[in-house]
């Protein structure tokens, strides 16, 4: 994947008046992919997590207060002359847990379970935390279609999710056993077509490349890597295994770049979309990278 996503990017700029429709299905893929998921997740499982609730409270707290009160200082000061920037610089790091972070975690060895319950914890939470967010930070004033946004959330993660658990219960783990991995090559495809199909959004804001340009990106990288290694210094930190670190450095790192995108295209001008668009170029190819690092980490521990 780490080779593969930074493919997918640069298919999905360079063709984006082709691929571009594929949009339009995004939100059923994701359905797929989350429901491939949770077929090796049981209730008890998850219910399990809640029990012992430290990171369920704690990657929140780093990805959603912590992060974009960072990203806010850093950028005031490196683009003090450009405050459109510096929302979407904030804006990026106010989302909730990208839904793709989930496949990384399953594919990397993490807990599935604490990872489905941080996506939908900072998913229902979002309509909420952003408008917040944006206003103790930037002064900004943004109004949600929170109906909408649930909406798509429900459909995206919730009812796939609890689909997926039904039927590895009701048939006594066939699901996890025999439907998963019988799905898994088609939910990796999937996660391919995603990847391209978010990517064409940035076509129109790389058309003119400048300096700023190279500035925000290089910003952007190094404060997404800075969000991967956090979750993984979190985890760490409270001797948590080896999956509960996978999960924390997906979860820390990987931001739902579509809905942000959403609320820069409709409240912000364009050097503010650009630059949460940056996240999408940058992202996936560091969940790969780092995903090959964790896997050694699992195996390690298993060995």
């Amino acid at each position: 994947m780490a080779l593969i996503a930074p493919i997918c990017v640069v298919v999905g700029v360079t063709f984006a008046r082709w691929v571009s429709p594929v949009e339009a299905v995004v939100p059923a893929l994701f359905a797929v992919m989350t429901f491939q998921g949770a077929l090796n997740n049981r209730f008890r499982e998850v219910a399990e997590v809640f029990r012992r609730p430290l990171l369920l409270l704690l990657v929140p707290a780093v990805s959603l207060v912590l992060m974009p009160s960072v990203a806010c200082l850093l950028a005031r000061l490196l683009f003090a002359d450009d405050p459109q920037v510096v929302c979407g610089i904030v804006l990026e790091y106010c989302v909730p847990v990208g839904v793709v972070s989930y496949m990384w975690v399953g594919m990397y060895g993490g807990n599935r379970s604490l990872a489905l319950a941080l996506i939908l914890l900072t998913t229902v939470a979002a309509p909420f935390t952003i408008p917040l967010s944006l206003e103790a930070l930037l002064g900004a004033t943004v109004e949600l279609d929170v109906a909408a946004m649930m909406g798509r959330m429900l459909t995206m993660i919730a009812v796939p999710a609890v689909l997926g658990m039904v039927v590895n219960d009701v048939t006594r783990g066939w699901g996890e056993r025999v439907l998963s991995p019988a799905l898994g090559p088609a939910a990796r495809a999937l996660l391919v077509v995603i990847i391209t199909a978010n990517s064409t959004g940035m076509a129109p804001y790389l058309a003119t490349v400048t300096v700023e340009t190279f500035c925000v990106a290089g910003f952007v990288l190094a404060f997404a890597t800075g969000g991967f290694a956090l979750g993984c210094l979190l985890a760490r930190a409270l001797g948590r295994d080896a999956a509960d670190t996978v999960t924390a450095c997906f979860c820390c790192g990987i931001r739902n770049i579509s809905a942000g995108a959403v609320i820069a295209a409709q409240f912000f001008p364009a050097p503010a979309v650009f630059a949460v668009m940056m996240g999408t170029l940058f992202q996936q190819v560091l969940a790969g990278l780092m995903g090959k690092a964790l896997g050694r980490l699992v195996d390690a521990s298993e060995g």
